[in-house]
């Protein structure tokens, strides 16, 4: 059986290529196909499969790639994947518009229906530049087109939540498997005690509301650091004295800030969320905008606090309440909650999910596993 994995875009090492490296667990002998790739930001275990990227890469794809949204349907359509049995794409952008083979089987880990192109498509435009305004403003109509099209493609598909198998339904009507992503939760740990700061961490783009966070803590006089690139300039001055923007930073000063907080705001409507299940990995709570993924990894009332107007006031009520009860909140049961997403179970729910579609009968003995 040849396998053959497609990722949207390979430009760097997220959560996305997180899950595209238990595939190739899964699948060692697979070929990965994807629209343009930046092998040196890679893991190794990426690099050690056989990479085919589309005709975006010689016209500068890998560093301009998200200009040449009007083009990445004509480049997945591109890639040859007629020598393949089995194809297993990973979509966030898009991927799952690849052409197969009649006889071969397509399924689809679904991140998230492109955003800026459906739910999210009002916030993007708004935020664009005038040029990349213009872009979107004509290539969405027929994006979409292109995206329910391509639905048809898929045999099975895969959600990465509950959430966007909603999604999946609302905008492509097919039914979706949930199965939650991998989270390296082993790697982080619980410190002796929190310091006197709240944390938002992760990429700053507008649809994480970041903003609110920085009101919220700036009107009730509280300390917040602020991790990630992208801050604007308008949101670096909307902050107070208590606020601090401490931009990109490594793997190991994130860590200690995850267990040093006193807990992570997440304000945004994410599709899953990797960063709270690592702050909680950390013995940490969350206080999160009670919407989208975290509903299925926050647990109000033991693992964190949720907020249910994306609003500062809102914010600012359940900030308040929790300085009053931080002590009922276990850091123990916080990372005990965490441990459930670790990559082994994701590797076990996805080897027992394709060992049990009709017509596998080209999977080997050890995709027959079920624990």
């Amino acid at each position: 059986m040849k396998v053959a994995l497609v990722h949207y875009w390979l430009v760097g090492m997220r959560g996305g290529e997180k899950v595209l490296e238990t595939f190739c667990d899964i699948f060692p002998d697979a070929d990965i196909f994807t629209l343009v790739a930046d092998p040196e930001k890679l893991s190794p275990k990426l690099r050690r499969h056989k990479l085919t990227t589309s005709f975006l890469q010689k016209i500068g794809g890998r560093k301009h790639y998200q200009k040449m949204l009007p083009l990445m349907p004509h480049a997945l359509e591109s890639l040859d994947l007629t020598g393949y049995d089995l194809v297993i794409s990973s979509e966030a952008g898009p991927a799952k518009g690849v052409i197969t083979r009649p006889d071969a089987l397509h399924v689809c880990y679904c991140h998230s229906p492109m955003r800026y192109i459906w739910d999210l498509y009002p916030q993007y435009l708004a935020e664009a530049g005038f040029l990349a305004r213009m872009i979107l403003a004509f290539a969405a109509p027929r994006l979409r087109q292109w995206d329910v099209t391509t639905s048809h493609r898929v045999d099975h598909f895969i959600a990465n939540s509950g959430y966007v198998a909603k999604r999946i339904e609302k905008f492509y009507r097919r039914d979706a498997a949930v199965i939650h992503p991998p989270v390296e939760v082993s790697r982080f740990t619980i410190t002796d005690g929190p310091k006197d700061y709240y944390l938002c961490a992760g990429q700053i783009t507008p649809y994480k509301k970041i903003e609110l966070a920085v009101t919220a803590c700036t009107r009730l006089n509280l300390p917040l650091v602020v991790i990630g690139d992208g801050a604007s300039a308008k949101l670096k001055q909307s902050a107070g004295p208590t606020v601090q923007f401490l931009g990109g930073v490594s793997n190991a000063e994130m860590e200690t800030h995850f267990s040093n907080c006193k807990a992570l705001l997440y304000p945004g409507v994410e599709d899953f969320g990797i960063v709270p299940l690592e702050v909680m990995a950390s013995g940490r709570p969350v206080i999160a905008f009670g919407r989208g993924g975290v509903l299925e990894t926050v647990v109000d009332g033991k693992t964190g606090l949720f907020f249910h107007e994306q609003t500062p006031e809102s914010l600012m009520a359940v900030i308040t309440r929790f300085e009053k009860t931080t002590n009922l909140l276990s850091p123990t049961e916080i990372r005990a909650h965490a441990l459930k997403f670790e990559p082994r179970r994701f590797e076990r729910e996805l080897r027992r999910f394709l060992g049990n579609l009709p017509g596998f009968s080209g999977m080997t003995e050890s995709m027959r596993l079920t624990a």
